[in-house]
């Protein structure tokens, strides 16, 4: 059984964005997934701001709530990102919590996720699709560094108003089917 953990970088519950990644926890579930969610806004992550205690194997010099994030990511499988995009990236909330995750940097954290894999799903108002190009190369490019696996991803334009995704049930369908393969 797979765990997964779905972090919600949307600072809007009920929002596209937690529909979205909603309908993909669905589609894990039916798979037998066991899955963890995760609200961002709802958590006091801190910027890191590059004192290195970590790469040195230290505990994270930070006392806010991702101290206690780092081992339900070891705990994962699994990580499904979720984040809509924001001035063609991701949000403030989805970026400090990627910063973050300059805990695995040192030899012996890296470890701890080797073999871990990721989905993204990615909502946004515009419908040109080259404007989820920023958010989906920085994912692309984060992952591959850590040696996160990326599996699949879902992005779904022209969606603004709250709940709009709603209407677009190809989409939705599709998220469904990748938490099915991701489970």
């Amino acid at each position: 059984m797979k765990r997964i953990l779905a972090v919600m970088g949307s600072p809007r519950k009920n929002g596209n964005t937690h529909i979205l990644v909603s309908r993909v926890i669905e589609g894990a579930q039916a798979g037998g997934a066991v899955v963890d969610e995760l609200f961002l806004g709802d958590l006091t992550i801190r910027e890191c701001d590059g004192c290195h205690a970590c790469w040195k194997g230290k505990d994270c010099s930070k006392d806010d709530d991702m101290c206690a994030i780092y081992t339900k990511i070891i705990q994962s499988d699994v990580i499904i990102f979720g984040t809509p995009v924001y001035w063609y990236g991701p949000t403030a909330l989805m970026k400090a919590f990627i910063d973050r995750l300059v805990y695995f940097n040192c030899p012996e954290n890296r470890q701890k996720i080797k073999g871990l894999s990721a989905a993204l799903a990615v909502p946004f108002e515009e419908d040109d699709p080259e404007t989820a190009r920023g958010v989906i190369e920085f994912f692309r490019k984060s992952l591959a560094y850590l040696e996160i696996k990326l599996l699949g991803q879902i992005i779904v334009l022209g969606v603004g108003e709250k709940g709009a995704i709603r209407s677009k049930s190809q989409s939705l369908q599709q998220a469904y089917v990748l938490g099915r393969e991701l489970a």
